[in-house]
């Protein structure tokens, strides 16, 4: 196999890598850098290549094996956090904080009729499509979302002036 035809078969991959990276990173720009990385090494590596192997799963071996290193490298070279966070610690411990916003939200949510609760839990909790939740209440699709459109608004009034009535002095 050429040269030409092996960097060929290298950019005819280059989706499969983006998708790939874009699993492994946090954002688009590092599944970017991840992915120009892997085609350099590769590329610079090509005679490495071991024909009647496939090219594709190289190229997915070398971009966990670089993906891998990185994570190691960073994990190492990061700074300590801890010596000089003091001024950034927040005056309420996060568990607190959850657990207050969870009581605010279930308060909020038990002061629904059964027919929202029920709605909420099927579309926003559970995940069901709306097409689904209109079959199983026997409604329209515009239905549901302009009943989950009050909800949400209702909801979010709620929450909002819970958060200002716990603010006061």
């Amino acid at each position: 196999m050429s040269h030409e035809t092996v960097r060929a078969e290298i950019v005819a991959s280059m989706p499969a890598l983006r998708n790939f990276a874009r699993r492994l990173c946090r954002t688009s720009s590092s599944a970017d850098d991840l992915v120009q990385e892997t085609l350099v090494k590769a590329i610079a590596n090509l005679d490495k290549f071991q024909e009647g192997t496939r090219l594709k799963s190289w190229l997915f071996t070398i971009m966990r094996n670089t993906f891998c290193t990185n994570a190691k490298i960073e994990r190492r070279e990061s700074p300590s956090l801890v010596d000089d966070c003091s001024s950034f610690a927040p005056s309420t411990p996060a568990g607190q904080e959850w657990h207050l916003r969870a009581v605010e939200c279930q308060r909020a949510l038990s002061r629904l009729t059964p027919e929202g609760q029920m709605l909420v839990k099927m579309v926003v909790v559970d995940g069901v499509t709306y097409e689904v939740a209109a079959e199983r209440l026997n409604c329209s699709i515009g239905t549901i979302k302009s009943r989950l459109f009050r909800i949400r608004a209702r909801l979010a009034r709620e929450l909002h002036q819970e958060e200002r009535r716990s603010n006061r002095p």
